[in-house]
């Protein structure tokens, strides 16, 4: 599912280029579910970056799914991500002016599907996580776990393969942050691939594999 050989990636930081990170390899087979962990400037986010294609690396190959993802251009990239990885990030990432349904539909719309399939599909969706009676409520009237579930039936509103999700607990107390990792669990145990970055050792252990980056290397994976 997610294969990467010898990743190396630098900032410059005026001219000097500043390591994020130094030869990491790292596979993910399909239907696991994986933590990213390690202290601030280990290197994560970073990581979490290059395998949702949201960033490229200065070296190293990385191959998912079927695709060569170094060998891909932009707009082969921006398909990639919208066909196939669903993203949750800590801040939740809702349009403000538009109200949960619409939200989930946004990746539909650039999936071009029909007006009548993505209000059917972000209702189901939204009907899964539990916010059936929040469909016509805007961002600011949802609590912040409400607003975390919105952001995971977005997620997966296009049946990704992978979901990428960065620091998903983040921004919510222990309660709502169990009621996240809940949905996370069930969405994984029905075959979707999680990578998932958090500092919570608890959020962590969740997950079927945890692996830690220590300066822009992996110190240790396992289960």
């Amino acid at each position: 599912m997610i294969e990467l050989k010898e990743i190396h990636k630098s900032y410059l930081l005026g001219k000097i280029p500043i390591p994020a990170l130094r030869g990491v390899s790292l596979k993910i087979e399909k239907g696991e579910f994986v933590a990213i962990t390690g202290p601030s400037g280990s290197g994560k986010s970073t990581l979490l970056n290059i395998i949702g294609c949201l960033d490229r690396a200065d070296a190293g190959s990385y191959g998912l799914i079927e695709h060569r993802v170094d060998a891909l251009s932009d707009d082969e990239l921006a398909s990639l991500r919208n066909r196939r990885l669903g993203f949750v990030f800590q801040m939740f990432n809702l349009v403000p002016r538009i109200n949960a349904q619409r939200n989930v539909e946004l990746p539909l719309v650039y999936a071009g599907v029909s007006l009548s399939d993505r209000k059917r599909r972000a209702r189901e969706l939204l009907d899964r996580v539990g916010l059936e009676d929040r469909i016509n409520h805007s961002p600011a009237q949802l609590s912040g776990g409400q607003q975390q579930r919105v952001a995971i039936a977005r997620a997966i509103v296009n049946d990704p393969d992978i979901v990428i999700a960065d620091e998903p607990t983040g921004n919510l107390d222990s309660v709502a942050g169990k009621e996240i990792m809940e949905l996370l669990l069930r969405l994984n145990a029905k075959g979707t691939t999680i990578v998932m970055v958090t500092h919570e050792a608890w959020i962590a252990r969740q997950a079927q594999r945890i692996v830690r980056l220590r300066d822009g290397m992996i110190e240790s994976s396992g289960r």
